[in-house]
């Protein structure tokens, strides 16, 4: 499935996608906020390699889509879906921007896609986020796009050799649905 919003294409990742998803992956100012930190290009062609089979059908695996400049086609993020097994129409979100194309509204631009997707095609009820709260710029985009916040856990998640606190967004599908009327 290809989503195509009016600076960006959301696709497949491809294999020769691996050096450019580890590059930006890797980076220790984006990895620090990041669950999966590819040790190298290998690791990163074999998360391609798996994300060939997911599906937004599979309990509890995560769908990632590469982002993608529609000009040119070069790949700039990613963007992941992970739908729990007892979901009942509600799921996560997660984003990453290589950090030369951060603060240019890609990733605002990339999730209001997965928006419409989920709720308006998918029929999906809640999504939600979840970021650290020192990745300021994350919290600020998510209440860019009118999520938000239900919770900050303090020292919830164990990240990186350190406990980290977590804070939670979320929207609703009528609350996106009723600002897209």
């Amino acid at each position: 499935m290809q989503i195509d919003t009016p600076r960006l294409r959301l696709d497949a990742l491809h294999a020769d996608d691996a050096a450019a998803l580890f590059a930006y992956r890797a980076d220790p100012d984006v990895a620090r906020f990041q669950g999966w930190r590819p040790a190298s290009v290998a690791e990163a062609g074999d998360f391609i390699a798996r994300q060939r089979g997911a599906s937004l059908d599979t309990p509890d695996g995560w769908w990632q889509r590469a982002i993608r400049l529609r000009e040119g086609g070069q790949l700039i993020g990613d963007l992941g879906l992970h739908v729990p097994s007892d979901a009942h129409g509600s799921g996560e979100v997660g984003i990453t921007i290589a950090p030369a194309f951060q603060t240019r509204g890609y990733a605002g631009e990339a999730l209001r896609a997965a928006f419409e997707l989920v709720f308006d095609r998918l029929g999906w009820h809640r999504i939600h986020a979840s970021v650290d709260p020192r990745n300021v710029a994350s919290m600020a985009m998510l209440r860019s796009l009118e999520m938000r916040q239900e919770a900050h856990f303090h020292e919830s998640l164990w990240l990186h050799g350190e406990w980290v606190d977590d804070v939670v967004f979320a929207l609703l599908a009528r609350e996106w649905q009723g600002r897209n009327a």
